[in-house]
């Protein structure tokens, strides 16, 4: 063979090399190898319980530090160096925070204060505020130890502050406020929130708010409120600059399926994949339990050249600390095929923590890579990986070999990969994991996750992590693609990218636990809410999921609620609204009682489980408790007295009528299973009970085109989403006609992100629109009532783990947020599996 017939085989294999890649490159950003969803409000990553939680709050996975869903930074760096040049790809970690009014743990700092309403333009430059006291920031209750005490519910703040360069591209607000904050730069309102942040939340501001700044001196005030318990303040503004030496790698595309969240950047002659496997399946419990996600790496040369590429991925510390503040202990290790880092806080407070807006201060982190030549492993920092691996392309440690304490370690793997090579030398796993050691307490007894059954040690779990590696990567791609085409098959092409976005939250809002008697829990954390465990208001929308790939994970949700009633600890005639707060499982902390609603709650989701199952096993070992709470639902549901409902944040109701058609429902629902039973005799009488509460029903909530959001109080509405499992169960209780009414209504008050939950007020819940939106007897009114959903989660300004609760004029987040209940998502797809049983 000649040189030229040699030259023009290569040129030739280089041009189909590189149609290869364009045809490749194409495909991830139209539509992804088994993608469908690529815009979120925020991007799960690493997904596996209330702790183990870390997300991208931004479009492009550069752009900001990755966060626990609280907001609290949990960082992760990605660093890529080929041809002498180093791209960021992951994080933002090695941004420099430059001061511009620094928090009070950076520099105490003078204010004025006044804790009675001041005259209306306090918060302008201009104002006379001779009546404010000086003080110094933070400011908070005594027990708190702040430089300022705050004792009363409100209070106005004025800072003053100087800028002497106003060539600010992006303007970072740091705030721990508790509660609610109203943040004004110049007079201009830069921020609000009604939610507490125990630790400091970064959070971006605006551009018109930037350009209030001026050359000199300027004001930053704050008005804050304290709602109840604690209170706290403190607030400081940076800009941030990328350390020099570092190019920012172009994010290309990114695409979410069920499982996982795929990128594709571009690093100068390299393009580079980074995808974030989290491996939950629901069908498969000892797949789902497993703590372990892998992210997979992998490079293509642009050029078709050979290249020697390192990319550098780390976990900070911080993944395994509450505060940020905790002195971290690391380690470095070798198992039989791995290469180990752990990390966890010194002082290893197992379970001595409760609450919403914190997180796991116990237990280890793990980076794992396979003991081979291509990766090293370090425990090392960011100024260190900055000084040495950025400048000068060295690897190196602040610390021994084998061991760090500190409080700011950095896991890190130093991984050398190889382009135009014929072996898998340009592609990479890491795995990262988390023992807990213990999950939760359960009665006063400690409980261990539900891996420990089949595994040992962490170490056990990641030997076997690893080695099964290819086959849990091609499960996750068959799940992904079948929970697409089976929710398109439901409800078409825009309600099946609803159920990818819901559904990695959900079940990362439960944890799988071992009980006392072998037995599965599932218990959920209410998030952003009030940090409540076994909520039965929360297992209520979050259901649909389960009853679609595993009723086992249902009836993991309500065993503890169950148990809890044969204790004796509990002996209401109604079923309890939770039984602690996470993750202390020990009985009732919320302050009120809902007995309509969990009474019907329970009920439903019992029969749920029996229609899926297709057997009464579940029902009849908890008929004692079943048989108690329908008697009260039949006494006290048809026209309920003043109380919460599920929707508790609308405030008490009487003679609520979605809350009357709960418990009509629940008591149809207790029929069908009676009846299941051979109970004949209370089968009948419930079932009549049932369809004459629904006759009286329909004249009680009759307000002409519609039906009224309370018996007796005409031109108002509400959404009837309890109605749905009258259509799933087939109870026949409400006839079609009732649907299409409703449906008819609905599609006439509508904004442009969604329709309100009722007439009080113009917020919704979107798990509630979908429940809503399959009582539609058309495919046309189902699209109609979740388009706009679509259109929030994808739109909302608000970039959080999806929201359930938003407002429909301009849909920003009203609260809440990364809670289980958008499993409620799922209502639709459970629709359709029944039908086609």
């Amino acid at each position: 063979m000649g040189k030229h017939t040699l030259a023009k085989i290569i040129q030739n294999m280089h041009f189909i090399r590189r149609m290869l890649l364009l045809q490749f490159v194409l495909l991830f950003i139209v539509t992804g190898v088994s993608a469908q969803v690529n815009k979120m409000p925020a991007y799960p990553l690493i997904t596996h319980d209330p702790y183990f939680s870390i997300w991208s709050f931004t479009d492009t996975l550069n752009q900001s530090n990755t966060k626990h869903w609280t907001g609290k930074e949990q960082a992760l760096t990605g660093l890529l160096r080929v041809d002498g040049k180093v791209y960021n790809f992951l994080g933002e970690s090695l941004s420099t925070l430059q001061w511009i009014s620094p928090l009070s743990n950076e520099k105490v700092y003078a204010a004025k204060y006044a804790t009675e309403k001041p005259a209306d333009g306090w918060m302008n430059e201009d104002f006379n505020d001779n009546g404010f006291t000086p003080a110094t920031f933070p400011f908070g209750a005594k027990s708190g130890n702040p430089s300022t005490q705050w004792n009363t519910k409100e209070i106005w703040v004025r800072r003053n502050f100087d800028v002497f360069d106003t060539n600010i591209s992006h303007l970072f607000l740091y705030l721990k406020n508790d509660d609610d904050a109203e943040v004004y730069i110049n007079g201009e309102k830069a921020f609000e929130c009604t939610n507490v942040n125990s630790g400091y939340t970064e959070y971006e501001l605006p551009q018109p708010v930037i350009k209030k700044l001026r050359r000199g001196r300027n004001l930053l005030a704050i008005h804050c409120t304290n709602t109840g318990g604690g209170a706290w303040l403190d607030a400081g503004l940076a800009t941030k600059t990328t350390s020099p030496g570092i190019l920012q790698a172009k994010q290309e595309a990114v695409n979410v399926t069920a499982t996982q969240t795929k990128y594709l950047f571009s690093c100068g002659a390299i393009n580079l994949e980074v995808d974030f496997i989290s491996p939950l399946i629901a069908s498969n419990i000892n797949l789902l339990s497993r703590p372990v996600s892998f992210v997979r790496l992998a490079i293509t040369a642009k050029d078709n050249g050979i290249h020697n590429v390192n990319i550098l991925f780390g976990a900070n510390s911080a993944i395994a600390g509450n505060t940020g503040t905790e002195i971290m202990k690391a380690t470095a290790y070798q198992t039989k095929n791995l290469n180990v880092l752990k990390c966890g806080t010194e002082a290893q407070p197992v379970l001595q923590k409760k609450g919403d807006d914190i997180r796991i201060d116990w237990g280890n982190v793990y980076l794992a890579t396979p003991k081979q030549k291509q990766y090293e492993m370090k425990l090392t920092s960011i100024p260190n990986i900055v000084k040495d691996y950025v400048r000068n392309g060295f690897f190196t440690t602040l610390y021994n070999d084998s061991s760090a304490l500190d409080k700011d370690i950095l896991l890190a793997a130093n991984i050398s990969l190889f382009t135009g090579m014929n072996d898998n030398s340009n592609r990479a796993v890491v795995m990262l994991g988390y023992d807990d050691i213990y999950s939760i307490q359960y009665f006063n007894q400690n409980l261990e996750a539900w891996w420990k059954k089949n595994y040992k040690t962490m170490d056990d779990l990641l030997e076997t992590s690893a080695q099964q590696y290819p086959a849990i990567q091609s499960a996750c791609d068959s799940f992904d693609n079948k929970l697409y085409t089976d929710a398109v098959q439901a409800g078409g092409e825009t309600y099946s990218k609803l159920c990818v976005m819901a559904y990695r939250q959900s079940l990362a809002a439960h944890k799988l636990v071992r009980g006392p008697g072998d037995e599965l829990l599932f218990p959920q954390k209410e998030n952003f809410s009030n940090g409540s465990i076994f909520t039965v208001d929360v297992t209520y929308p979050s259901a649909p999921l389960s009853l679609v790939y595993n009723p086992a994970l249902l009836k993991g949700m309500l065993n503890g609620i169950f148990d809890y009633s044969k204790s004796g600890k509990w002996s209401k005639d109604f079923p309890a609204h939770d039984i602690g707060t996470y993750p202390l499982a020990n009985g009732q902390t919320y302050g009120e009682d809902m007995p309509v609603e969990e009474a019907g709650n329970m009920i439903i989701l019992t029969a749920a489980v029996t229609k899926a199952e297709g057997n009464t096993n579940y029902a009849a070992k908890h008929w004692q408790s079943l048989s108690k709470w329908v008697k009260y639902l039949v006494n006290d549901g048809l026209d309920p007295k003043n109380q919460l409902c599920t929707d508790d944040f609308a405030g008490h109701l009487a003679r609520n009528a979605n809350l009357s058609v709960k418990a009509i429902v629940g008591i149809a629902s207790y029929a069908m299973m009676a009846k299941m039973m051979n109970d004949k005799s209370a089968a009948a009488y419930y079932d009549s009970v049932a369809h004459n509460y629904a006759s009286q029903w329909l004249n009680l909530a009759d307000d002409n085109d519609h039906y009224s959001l309370a018996f007796g109080a005409k031109n108002t509405w509400s959404q009837k989403y309890n109605m749905v499992w009258d259509k799933l169960f087939h109870l026949n209780l409400f006839p079609q006609a009732v649907y299409d009414k409703e449906i008819n209504y609905y599609l006439a008050h509508q904004n442009k992100f969604g329709l309100p939950l009722d007439s009080r007020k113009t917020y919704t819940k979107s798990d509630w629109i979908l429940w809503t939106a399959t009582l539609a007897s058309s495919q046309n009114n189902f699209e109609a009532l979740i388009n706009p959903v679509y259109l929030y989660a994808t739109q909302t300004p608000t970039h959080v783990p999806l929201s359930d609760w938003h407002e429909t004029t301009t849909g920003k987040q009203v609260g809440f947020q990364a809670r289980s209940v958008v499993g409620g998502y799922f209502i639709k797809m459970l629709e359709w599996k029944w039908k086609s049983k």
